[in-house]
């Protein structure tokens, strides 16, 4: 119990306005992250940031080190679970990994990987795509060629968006489109970059089928034409 009462004083302390105060705090959660190995304080910083939206707690998170990564994946991976947090968490994921961890090469094993993908295969949010989209570009390199298994998943989530945007066309706000589009092509960007001949043998396939055809016309061939 002192403990979580000494974890709620420095949080509530951690955006303090004081320059002194917050190098402090922020210098006393590092140094218990040090001492203390378990999960709770990760925990309590993930609940802080998205309820806050804490730019220190997100510093903090961004640059954990080992063993702390897996508390960390481990609660962005609860999160990611529920519709109400999944948006912040994705933002969280992003801001993470683009920071290039150490120990990003751990990600293609995590639980989290499968929830990314899918909330990408299942999500209707059109910013909570996007946003994952985008987690999902960052992440890619940071896959090892072992990571192959989840092709099919890549390749999947590409033609499910590039007909999602199709689709709901008339349905979304015209401005998140625009961005979910740019997104879109971003990934196939990626996909081709890091898979080229998968890739392509998977446009053949799933765009010769004539349910996919419009996809193919108005989405893909655009992109197509953008690479050539």
């Amino acid at each position: 119990m002192a403990q979580q009462a000494n974890v709620g004083e420095l949080l509530s302390m951690l955006d303090s306005p004081i320059l002194g105060v917050l190098e402090d705090i922020t210098a006393a959660f590092k140094d218990n992250l040090i001492c203390d190995r378990g999960p709770m304080l990760v925990n309590n910083l993930v609940d802080y940031y998205l309820e806050t939206n804490s730019q220190q707690a997100l510093h903090i998170l961004s640059t954990l080190q080992e063993p702390h990564d897996k508390h960390l994946l481990d609660k962005i991976n609860e999160y990611m679970g529920k519709a109400a947090t999944r948006l912040p968490t994705l933002s969280l994921l992003g801001h993470v990994i683009r920071r290039q961890p150490s120990w990003k090469h751990k990600l293609s094993q995590a639980p989290l990987l499968l929830s990314l993908l899918k909330c990408l295969k299942t999500d209707t949010d059109v910013v909570v795509l996007t946003t994952g989209v985008l987690v999902l570009i960052t992440m890619l390199p940071m896959i090892p060629q072992s990571g192959k298994q989840y092709l099919h998943d890549f390749f999947g989530i590409f033609g499910r968006l590039s007909a999602w945007c199709l689709q709901n066309s008339g349905h979304v706000a015209e401005i998140y489109l625009v961005h979910l589009h740019a997104s879109v092509y971003a990934l196939f960007h990626r996909l081709y970059g890091m898979y080229p001949c998968n890739f392509v043998s998977f446009l053949r396939s799933h765009y010769s089928m004539k349910e996919n055809l419009e996809t193919f016309e108005e989405v893909v061939k655009v992109e197509k034409t953008r690479n050539s």
